[in-house]
């Protein structure tokens, strides 16, 4: 199993960037993928996650309405468009799917600020 995220940088408040995850190794097209993130001294929290449908989707309260994610089950790749970004929005970014044991990607750094 390799997830392989990209797509992270510097915004400042108010931007846009997108996340994206490459994934390998497993059947993507019928796994629930998942975005997670860890802030600084923090502990690592769910943002999104996304059903192998692509039609059902779930967020974190302090994303929803900001993030969106997305899949292309051709690609095997799954998005986290982030919008309004805020300072606090500050973390490593992970991709994540649950096999019976969890994987997860090397991460992406997401810094919000002016």
């Amino acid at each position: 199993v390799q997830l392989v995220e990209s797509g992270g940088g510097l915004v400042q408040p108010g931007g846009s960037l997108r996340l994206s995850c490459a994934a390998s190794g497993f059947a993507f097209s019928t796994s629930t993928m998942n975005w997670a993130r860890q802030a600084p001294g923090k502990e690592r929290e769910f943002v999104a996650s996304i059903r192998w449908t692509g039609t059902s989707t779930s967020y974190a309260d302090s994303v929803k309405g900001r993030f969106i994610i997305s899949r292309d089950n051709t690609k095997n790749t799954v998005d986290l468009q982030m919008n309004s970004l805020k300072p606090e929005d500050t973390a490593v970014y992970y991709c994540n799917t649950n096999l019976g044991n969890a994987y997860w990607g090397q991460g992406t750094q997401v810094t919000v600020s002016s």
